[in-house]
């Protein structure tokens, strides 16, 4: 399904590429994109075996916060300095990662299962932030072309490696397909804030993501959130006034 959802968002993102090539220099860009996809499927392939082995409770903060650590700490080593408040706000998002992905049960019966895999994930997602930003703000979107070309190239290694059915179950197309075009969107809307922000800021509110998860298996699942996680919407509104402000 990975392969499939990858595959329909290369097509939309080669099919935008005659309306944003931009000026800048396309070898670079597409370098760079090339880190990135390696860096954003690695991450996927990691986080979905984590998730499959261990608790989404341990698995899904740990990569959440460590993709906003990885270019916040490479921001900053960059040059970068957010206000004060940016900053206070940077340290409530990651706390709110952790407390919004927590179930609120015990992870006692852990036992450390899926966390190799969720730290894999996380310094990977952190690579693909980090090379983005890296391919310049000149560059359309050339560095997603890139991205796609070795993401895609690395799932159907994986793929052929596994020996992985291609064909999806009955049914599971149009969320397939709906999960490949988000993905581009994502990416895209990802790109255009770096190229006019700090990475340290918008690594770190795009990493707030189990936020908009949690939300809609509250609503279209009717799961019932816990406390931490109350909580941790709370923080992450507090974070996102304070990175926008500042």
């Amino acid at each position: 399904m990975v392969l499939i959802s990858q595959a329909i968002g290369s097509g939309l993102t080669m099919s935008l590429l005659y309306f944003f090539q931009g000026t800048g220099a396309v070898g670079p860009a597409l370098a760079w994109g090339l880190v990135a996809g390696l860096g954003g499927g690695a991450g996927v392939l990691m986080l979905y075996r984590g998730l499959s082995r261990g608790r989404m409770s341990v698995v899904a903060p740990i990569t959440g916060v460590e993709a906003a650590v990885v270019p916040v700490v490479f921001g900053l080593v960059a040059g970068e300095r957010p206000s004060i408040g940016a900053t206070v706000g940077i340290a409530l998002a990651l706390a709110a990662v952790v407390l919004v992905s927590s179930s609120g049960s015990s992870a006692s019966d852990n036992r450390r299962a899926g966390l190799p895999e969720a730290l894999g994930a996380g310094l990977a997602f952190g690579v693909f932030f980090i090379a983005l930003e890296r391919a310049g703000s000149d560059t359309g979107i050339w560095p997603l072309v890139g991205a796609r070309i070795s993401s895609i190239s690395l799932t159907l290694i994986v793929a052929a490696i596994a020996r992985t059915k291609l064909k999806p179950p009955a049914g599971t197309m149009p969320a397939i397909a709906g999960a490949g075009v988000l993905d581009v969107t994502a990416n895209l809307f990802y790109l255009v804030a770096v190229r006019q922000g700090f990475l340290s800021l918008v690594a770190v509110l795009t990493s707030m993501y189990p936020a908009a998860t949690v939300a809609l298996a509250r609503v279209v699942l009717k799961e019932r959130l816990a406390p931490l996680q109350l909580a941790g919407f709370a923080l992450a509104l507090v974070a996102v006034i304070l990175i926008s402000v500042g």
